[in-house]
């Protein structure tokens, strides 16, 4: 009988010493099933990654929503080939463990902030460490979630594409939102000229707040004819664009001679109509174009390494003249409160999802 009590205490051990390891493997996760609407979001226990060589395992505190989640929601914009088909491409948290051959110095519970491929709506995510930047010490990691995606794209489209200089006019359209009011902010911080289109006179309002010279209701005016009056017919040096389509013929209108159009998203429309190549072509204007996500990871380190040594430090000055919009937050089981919200195009900056509650963030 001893030597049965004996057997049943160390399978039952053993047993739970398996469970616990396996439940130490795994983590909560948003993942889609089926393409859809929001309602296809599940929240479920899956996997924890598996770190390679150079990546650094992130215990996550807060993501944030991007246009792009939607698309991929719905099967229209897939991750890049080998990258976690989890949406989400951009998080904040503590580092948790270290992969083999990381050699810049990050540690365990270092605040840090990552731009992502994928994989952000989870307790945990796997990011090579050049694309890590710390937290600034003024910030909570709910704040810093919203950093990541929209102010390197917008740092890309300004500095790498357009190569802005001092003085310019920037048009920046839907200036109220994520990557929009990164924008903003980033052409006032480069001495040039920030002006915007948004929907609203609230959504104008928090633009001009942030430093925008001069906004126009796109639903309600010609922002072509403000751009001009605002300017003295000299039109804008750049246009950030991610409508695209329905907005072409303003947007030639309002482009100065020689100025750069960057194209990064098309919410009004892919399909063009009309002389656009004989318009552009009378203006010498230059229509460029530009994607974050299937960039390389040489490409993403160098614009995380230019972004932390000319951007971040203004974060946390004693000016704090940066900051990010944070619109409303919500909790990782209500993503797809957070997807609608997102959908009516009623957010004024970025949407936060809290994976970890705020109280208990590591400050």
């Amino acid at each position: 009988m001893h030597q049965i009590l004996h057997t049943r205490r160390f399978l039952l051990g053993n047993t739970y010493k398996t469970c616990c390891s396996i439940f130490a493997r795994m983590m909560q996760a948003v993942c889609v099933d089926v393409p859809g609407g929001p309602e296809n979001l599940v929240l479920r226990t899956v996997p924890k990654p598996q770190l390679k060589d150079g990546e650094v395992l992130i215990k996550v505190h807060a993501t944030a929503l991007n246009r792009a989640d939607l698309l991929q929601r719905r099967g229209l914009y897939p991750p890049p080939p080998g990258e976690s088909d989890i949406i989400g491409l951009e998080v904040a948290g503590t580092v948790d463990t270290l992969g083999p051959g990381v050699s810049r110095g990050w540690r365990p519970s270092d605040r840090v902030m990552a731009l992502l491929c994928g994989g952000g709506y989870a307790e945990y995510v796997a990011v090579p460490e050049e694309l890590l930047m710390p937290v600034p010490p003024n910030l909570t990691l709910c704040q810093a979630a919203a950093i990541p995606e929209a102010w390197l794209t917008a740092f890309q489209l300004l500095v790498f594409i357009a190569q802005v200089k001092e003085g310019e006019v920037v048009l920046a359209h839907a200036g109220a939102s994520g990557v929009g009011t990164a924008a903003v902010q980033l052409v006032h911080l480069f001495g040039a000229v920030p002006v915007v289109t948004a929907g609203s006179p609230e959504k104008l309002k928090m633009a001009e707040s942030l430093g925008a010279a001069a906004g126009f209701n796109y639903k309600e005016e010609s922002f072509a004819q403000g751009v001009h009056h605002f300017t003295g017919g000299k039109g804008a040096n750049v246009i950030l664009d991610c409508i695209g389509g329905c907005n072409w013929e303003q947007n030639v209108c309002s482009l100065a001679t020689d100025g750069r159009w960057v194209l990064y998203g098309t919410m009004g429309g892919r399909a063009v109509e009309g002389d656009l190549l004989g318009k552009l072509l009378s203006k010498r204007g230059h229509l460029l174009s530009s994607l974050l996500r299937s960039r390389s990871l040489q490409y993403k380190a160098d614009l995380v390494k230019a972004f932390s040594r000319r951007v971040l430090p203004y974060f946390s000055d004693q000016t704090a003249s940066l900051r990010p919009v944070i619109d409303s937050t919500f909790h990782l089981e209500n993503i797809a409160d957070a997807h609608r919200r997102m959908e009516t195009n009623r957010n004024m900056g970025k949407i936060v999802i809290n994976v970890i509650p705020q109280n208990q963030e590591t400050q």
